[in-house]
């Protein structure tokens, strides 16, 4: 007799299955979510199925996701069963030396992997996009696909590819006709797992492409930036599709298996013709699918004129359409997730037009000469900008940059939990012992030690070792007493959710936090901050300056700004818009609003790579103490 389960086991099991499928469950549910919340529920809709419905950024990743996986898959399942087919009849030596290469690519970090080829592109001129990605995929997934067919090939009797020669077949028919067959479990398993990698990648995707080529994986790590419940109706309709697909693999054959039982004649005769109509017709399925995708996204992207690297989630894209709309072109747009990444994007050899980099970033730019400058007489919204944004440290006598948006960095705290006395402490608060365990930190070097710094009473532009020494102590002491969770831009849903009782926010988060939940409020301490600019530039290598102007000057246009600002959330460069946005949204938190009247704010400014690198060797110790 078999012996039941006891609850032990069961429960095990049950917490297995919890542990697999309930962030999955979550995901589905906050996928109907009717705010932009991502852990309060508060309501049901659809708005952010119809949103990425109608985002052509999305759809155009799913077309080059799906068509590279397809075309990837199939050239490395070829590739890689002629070469498992070759090693085997190879010398021991070759094969064991080709097969330890192979493990290579398996073997290294996807980063390694990803800068090699970044480099290998940038060397052979070749234009990043499309065929480079779907050459970095076909290049990383044929290992798997020898490692899958391999084993089935050394295990194979390789005397009957030569005993059907002998019986009269080419050597053409004996690979299709007996050795195929053979290896049919090893190809299909490697199939797969090529189709996983490929739809799956994101890291050597992230650096070989280009030209405005984005696949779902870079779209979903851009939408993370900030708060985007699209990426739930994302995640929620692939979840959808992998369940179909195993509905079809796993319950459709067994069907056919009990229908066999029935009939002789099916069993004896129909099976064989049933599989081979099954596999045309999934081979012209798929070269259909590809074919279909590979034609709709060069519809979606077919003439790019004007190419525009931006910060994820940082401008709207329906005014991007507005835009191309209005001049008749397209704008190939693409994000980066930090000044930094931009920076070795332009190093390795990518081209754009428009850049909108962070005032530091921007001076650096300067002086390696990546940037023209801009000819104000065809930015005729001029007059628009707030005066105190031009002729700054970064960019003397704006000649290089139009200001796009700009705030500062404060704490937002819970008015319920935080004293209004202990507030006065400025910076130090987030020292202060009452609050330990209750605080997010910015994972962030340069706004940590602007923290420490401003605290200390040192500029944060300071290159005297003695003094970011005492910062990284600051900061040390800080991470001991009061064990702060570092995070990201998830700091905004976690805020709103009151999970702590403050956090380092940007001035434009703050306020946005604080319309989700009024018990929130925001302070820049008296002791100075981090006054940034983020600006529009025109790079030297921009192909077309005339549009590029345009470009700019579309987005100092009020109603454009307006749109732009409702949906970024920071503090327009416009004066009119700033001025609505602060009556209306800092009414009661006036904090929130950007303050440049504070003497002791200052702009961040390029380092040096001996500071820069010094800094960094300090934060690493920070974190890792």
């Amino acid at each position: 007799m078999k012996k039941k389960l006891s609850i032990g086991p069961k429960l095990y099991i049950a917490l297995m299955f919890v542990f697999f499928y309930l962030p999955i469950l979550v995901t589905m549910i906050f996928s109907f979510n009717s705010s932009k919340s991502l852990t309060k529920f508060t309501g049901l809709s659809l708005k952010w199925y119809q949103k990425l419905l109608t985002d052509n950024n999305i759809i155009a990743a799913v077309y080059v996701s799906i068509s590279i996986a397809i075309i990837a898959t199939a050239v490395s399942t070829i590739l890689g069963t002629m070469t498992a087919i070759g090693l085997s009849r190879s010398r021991k030596v070759l094969r064991e030396a080709i097969l330890n290469v192979n493990n290579m690519p398996i073997m290294n970090p996807e980063i390694v992997t990803a800068i090699g080829l970044m480099i290998l592109f940038t060397s052979a001129r070749m234009e990043r996009g499309y065929i480079t990605m779907l050459l970095a995929h076909i290049m990383f997934c044929t290992p798997y696909v020898i490692v899958s067919v391999y084993p089935k090939v050394r295990s194979m009797d390789h005397n009957l590819a030569n005993v059907a020669m002998d019986l009269g077949a080419t050597p053409f028919q004996a690979l299709t006709k007996v050795i195929i067959p053979i290896l049919k479990p090893g190809i299909y398993a490697g199939m797969l797992l090529a189709f996983t990698m490929s739809i799956d990648d994101f890291v050597i995707s992230y650096f070989v492409t280009g030209n405005g080529v984005s696949n779902i994986s870079i779209v979903v790590y851009n939408m993370t930036k900030r708060t985007n419940p699209t990426i739930n109706a994302l995640s929620t309709l692939l979840i959808l599709v992998v369940v179909i697909v195993l509905v079809i693999v796993n319950v459709i054959p067994s069907i056919v298996k009990k229908r066999k039982g029935k009939s002789i004649v099916m069993e004896s005769t129909r099976p064989k013709f049933y599989k081979k109509i099954a596999g045309s017709v999934a081979l012209v399925g798929m070269v259909a699918i590809a074919i279909f995708c590979v034609v709709k996204f060069s519809a979606i992207n077919n003439k790019p004129v004007l190419r525009v690297f931006n910060s994820g989630e940082y401008m709207d894209s329906n005014l991007i359409e507005k835009f191309e709309k209005e001049n008749d072109c397209d704008v190939v747009y693409e994000t980066f997730d930090s000044n930094e990444s931009m920076y070795t994007k332009l190093q390795s050899g990518s081209v754009y037009d428009v850049l909108v980099p962070s005032d530091y970033m921007i001076e650096r730019l300067i002086k390696e000469d990546y940037l023209q400058p801009v000819d104000w007489s065809k930015i005729t919204n001029k007059d628009k900008i707030v005066p105190k944004l031009l002729n700054n440290n970064f960019d003397k006598g704006s000649k290089y940059a139009v200001p796009y948006y700009w705030g500062t960095v404060g704490i937002v705290y819970n008015k319920k939990t935080v004293f209004k006395e202990d507030l006065q402490e400025g910076w130090n608060i987030l020292r202060n012992k009452k609050y330990s365990g209750k605080i997010y930190m910015y994972d962030s070097e340069r706004d940590s030690f602007m923290i420490a710094m401003k605290a200390l009473g040192y500029s944060i532009n300071t290159t005297n070792k003695s003094e970011l020494q005492q910062a990284y102590e600051w900061l040390v002491e800080q991470n001991k007493t009061m064990k702060p969770v570092y995070v990201g831009d998830d700091v905004i849903d976690n805020m709103i959710s009151g999970n702590k009782d403050m956090a380092v926010v940007y001035s434009g988060d703050g306020a946005y936090i604080i319309s989700e939940n009024s018990d929130m409020g925001f302070v820049v301490p008296k002791q100075g901050s981090n006054n940034w600019i983020d600006g529009m530039v025109i790079t030297k290598s921009c192909k077309n300056t005339e549009l590029a102007h345009k470009f700019i000057n579309f987005f100092l246009q009020k109603d454009v700004a307006i749109q732009n600002t409702a949906y970024i959330g920071y503090d327009s460069a416009v004066k009119s818009v700033y001025e609505y946005y602060r009556d209306e949204e800092y009414a009661g938190n006036p904090g929130c609003a950007p303050d440049t009247s504070n003497p002791k704010s200052e702009e961040f400014k390029y380092q040096e790579q001996k500071i820069k690198e010094y800094c960094a060797s300090l934060w690493t110790k920070v974190k890792s103490d």
